[in-house]
């Protein structure tokens, strides 16, 4: 139920009790929630300090929502809007982007966040506005429009339902939807996938373990980096990552990884191809609070242990090793590697996949995968 129309101000974040504002902001959104997840707060923090890299392509702005109350007011909604000149190069218009998006259940403070926005970015002199993108798809993005049944795997969003409903009444409209995939793992692939392992094999393509330590990891993860911007290259409102930018997300992920969940696919000596799964570490994160303190970090340390399913970011292989059957392939190893004895995992997330994206949904749905959440950007005119 929404709430009656509160007295408020809208204003932009300028000082650090600002800023500490609006990181108070999704702990109130979500207070009674029991699907939320809270995000690590100074990884947040840190997105919007200079020496992110963002900084060197772009540029944003923060607003928050206050409650007019002069002796305490309370934080309703956040919102920031930026400009990524790396995506304005490769799509060729001056698109601007909204994200970092709560709000109470009022819709006057949602159009209002979303009007002081879409204002800022018609400053900037832009003439479309697509959201919610925290800076780029790298980050975050999308409002999840169906599912809210059940919390966000690792690296995904989750919002409640009234945000879609708030954007399209302030007359957004749907830009694309992208899916999320269940997938059980109590029951054996088709034969086909274990036929194509056997056809890439013969075919004189190796699998093995992405190497997590080390030299090993780096070059794994340089080697990761480059086939990833080459087979997305045109992959739609995403914008091109720096090898350094992409080592740095690596190494934050780097002591999550299960190595038998990721397997990687070579060709004389040199990879094409890589499934990247990861353990669904928002299981020990809720518990967390948001803070990795010394308290943090024993409550994750503990909860980790329950632990029991994976999200498949991306199945990726170069394009003319597609006929060596190497995508097939690697979903045989990699699911595989999820059942294997002494393995926790129950169930697989394949997230998140364009509607549109129809080789890729085919593949996921001839392994037995079922849409169960659906997510989606929007856009406007300015």
């Amino acid at each position: 139920m929404l709430t009656k129309s509160i007295n408020f101000q809208v204003r932009a974040v300028t000082t650090p009790e600002d800023r500490e504002t609006f990181l108070d902001v999704p702990a109130k959104i979500y207070a009674n929630n029991r699907y939320w997840i809270p995000p690590i707060r100074s990884s947040i923090a840190k997105e919007f300090t200079s020496d992110y890299p963002f900084s060197q392509y772009g540029k944003l702005q923060q607003f928050v929502a206050l409650s007019q109350d002069t002796e305490n007011p309370q934080p309703l909604g956040r919102i920031v809007a930026a400009v990524n000149q790396r995506l304005i190069e490769r799509e060729g218009e001056s698109i601007g982007l909204i994200g970092y998006f709560e709000c109470v259940p009022d819709f006057e403070v949602a159009q209002a966040l979303l009007t002081s926005a879409s204002e800022w970015l018609r400053e900037q002199g832009m003439t479309r506005v697509r959201g919610p993108i925290d800076l780029s798809t790298h980050n975050r993005c999308f409002f999840l429009v169906d599912g809210f049944d059940s919390p966000p795997l690792v690296m995904m969003p989750y919002n409640p339902p009234y945000y879609p409903e708030f954007i399209e009444r302030d007359g957004w409209h749907k830009a694309k939807d992208a899916y999320a995939y269940d997938f059980p793992l109590d029951k054996p692939l088709p034969k086909e996938f274990e036929k194509a392992h056997r056809v890439a094999c013969k075919s004189g393509v190796n699998f093995r373990p992405l190497r997590t330590k080390g030299e090993g990891f780096e070059k794994d993860a340089i080697a990761i980096y480059h086939i990833f911007t080459r087979a997305f290259a045109h992959s739609w409102s995403s914008t091109p990552r720096s090898e350094a930018e992409f080592l740095e997300e690596a190494k934050e992920l780097q002591s999550i990884v299960d190595p038998d969940v990721f397997p990687i696919a070579e060709y004389n000596g040199e990879m094409i191809g890589f499934f990247m799964g990861l353990p669904d570490y928002n299981i020990p994160l809720k518990h967390v609070n948001g803070k990795l303190n010394w308290l943090g970090i024993l409550k994750f340390l503990w909860y980790r242990r329950q632990i029991d399913q994976g999200r498949v970011i991306t199945i990726c292989s170069l394009p003319e090793y597609r006929l060596k059957m190497v995508p097939l392939a690697l979903i045989y190893l990699g699911m595989q590697g999820g059942i294997q004895k002494g393995k926790p995992y129950k169930r697989a997330e394949l997230s998140w996949v364009y509607e549109d994206n129809y080789p890729s949904r085919k593949l996921i749905e001839a392994a037995g995968g079922k849409i169960y959440k659906t997510y989606r950007i929007y856009e406007k005119a300015l």
